[in-house]
């Protein structure tokens, strides 16, 4: 056995289909197949058994699958301590949204670079929560930036709670704060339909017992300021975005009740590397409250 026939394990557990656990690991499907048919004659051992179009972790394979992710965190934290964690070119890849990154940027980031100067930080700009948990199962990012919650495979560490405010176009003449219920008829800039952010503000919404109405759906976060300004409808969404809503010349107001989601910084189920156990770190020092 070698650490490429880890890794092959480790993707094929992880995607569950051998042609997504090919594509990830840049090889031919049948080169993955052949391979882990003879890593299982090797062992002895069945590690994955069909099922439809793709495969499940056998119960032996489970503790297999365990050992290898181990084994492949303990070489990369080797060749990191062998190269110096703090040494040039030293990276860590946090995947974060729009909404989120700027807290990112203006909070973590400087904390994180004043103690580690020497540690590039690649933010993976991803466009949703959802595309934040492909981005760390896939190894595309040491860290992801994202509300809860999250499937349950991926550790979470609480770092803040967001609140939800209301963004609206001048003049709007709203009281500060917006009492829910006025959200009652009140055209609303929503995510598309079945996508998991309109889920679940149509559960806010169901909650409260309000029927705002639809004016625009849309999951172009980058022009949502831009329809609230010139098709006068109304946006709720995180205070993170709510200095720029300031700059663009619309209004800002808290809702009463107070909504709000914990933001948490997520990665895999395995042994970080000092750096990105570090950023963990200084995330937790800020207030989860």
């Amino acid at each position: 056995m070698n650490l490429q026939q880890l890794r092959y394990v480790v993707a094929t557990a992880e995607h569950r289909t051998m042609t997504e656990a090919a594509r990830s690991l840049y090889i031919a499907q049948p080169a993955l197949s052949r391979a882990i048919r003879d890593l299982e004659r090797e062992l002895g051992l069945t590690l994955f058994a069909r099922s439809g179009r793709g495969v499940v972790v056998t119960p032996q394979g489970r503790r297999v699958v365990k050992l290898a992710r181990e084994a492949l965190d303990a070489v990369r934290e080797i060749e990191m301590l062998a190269a110096g964690s703090q040494a040039p070119g030293a990276e860590l890849r946090i995947a974060a949204t729009p909404s989120l990154e700027p807290g990112l940027a203006g909070r973590l980031l400087p904390a994180y670079a004043a103690e580690h100067p020497g540690i590039r930080v690649q933010i993976v700009r991803c466009d949703g929560r959802d595309s934040v948990v492909s981005a760390v199962r896939e190894q595309r990012a040491d860290l992801g930036l994202t509300d809860l919650p999250v499937p349950t495979d991926l550790v979470t560490h609480p770092v803040e709670r967001q609140e939800f405010v209301l963004i609206s176009p001048p003049g709007a003449g709203l009281p500060e704060p917006v009492p829910l219920a006025r959200l009652n008829g009140m055209r609303l800039l929503l995510p598309t339909p079945g996508s998991p952010r309109r889920r679940e503000f149509d559960h806010i919404f169901t909650t409260y017992g309000v029927r705002p109405v639809v004016a625009v759906e849309s999951d172009d976060r980058a022009g949502w300021l831009g329809v609230v300004k010139d098709a006068g409808a109304h946006l709720l969404w995180y205070r993170a975005m709510a200095e720029q809503a300031a700059r663009a010349g619309l209004e800002v107001r808290a809702l009463s009740p107070a909504l709000k989601k914990v933001i948490a910084v997520v990665h895999a189920r395995r042994r970080l590397p000092p750096m990105a156990q570090d950023f963990v770190a200084i995330a937790e020092g800020g207030s989860a409250a």
